[in-house]
């Protein structure tokens, strides 16, 4: 079960990021629905979204939007042509109402990616191999699917928000928070305030 939902994961990004037709934020979208929907084949999560969950998950996003600020003022210091690749990113799916993608953000890939990668993916991995190795893990095949987009600062994004909600699911095991983080600050990062 973990090994196939990796291997549709992959599946899913390979053809979101290697495929050169079709619009990146529908496919991103459904591939993001694909695993969602493969994870609620087997579990059907836990999700109490109580007030605090949702100031948490709000303080958590602009926390992760200030960490990637940081990160951007320093990258280029660290990676070769990291503006570049910056850049590239911010033109995934170029054309897009600006409208949409912050709905299908804050509504099927923000929801949907916690769903299958910290409440379904990191949650089995933590029971198999307890929680150090299975936080550790699930970041480390977060970060390899984003590696179809051959683009390192991609991948380091991948990582360092992979890191950050991993952390907070692991520690509050508060899904409702999470959602609400990732999808804040993907909309904060793509749609509302872009950090280029």
């Amino acid at each position: 079960m973990i090994s196939t939902a990796v291997f549709l994961a992959g599946l899913c990004w390979a053809f979101t990021f290697a495929l050169p037709w079709g619009n990146f934020w529908l496919k991103i979208s459904a591939s993001v629905i694909v695993v969602c929907l493969y994870s609620l084949r087997w579990e059907r999560p836990t999700l109490n979204l109580t007030p605090g969950s949702v100031a948490a998950g709000v303080l958590a996003a602009a926390v992760l939007y200030g960490i990637f600020g940081v990160g951007n003022a320093l990258a280029p210091y660290i990676v070769p042509g990291a503006q570049g690749q910056v850049g590239e990113i911010h033109a995934l799916g170029a054309g897009t109402p600006r409208a949409l993608v912050f709905l299908l953000l804050c509504l099927v890939t923000g929801p949907g990616e916690e769903i299958f990668w910290r409440g379904f993916l990191q949650g089995r991995l933590v029971d198999r191999w307890g929680p150090g190795r299975g936080f550790a893990l699930t970041t480390l095949i977060y970060g390899g699917v984003h590696a179809f987009s051959l683009n390192l600062m991609l991948v380091l994004a991948a990582l360092t928000a992979g890191v950050f909600w991993g952390g907070l699911y692991l520690w509050r095991r508060d899904l409702g928070m999470v959602i609400v983080s990732h999808s804040l600050w993907s909309a904060c990062i793509f749609v509302v305030a872009p950090i280029r």
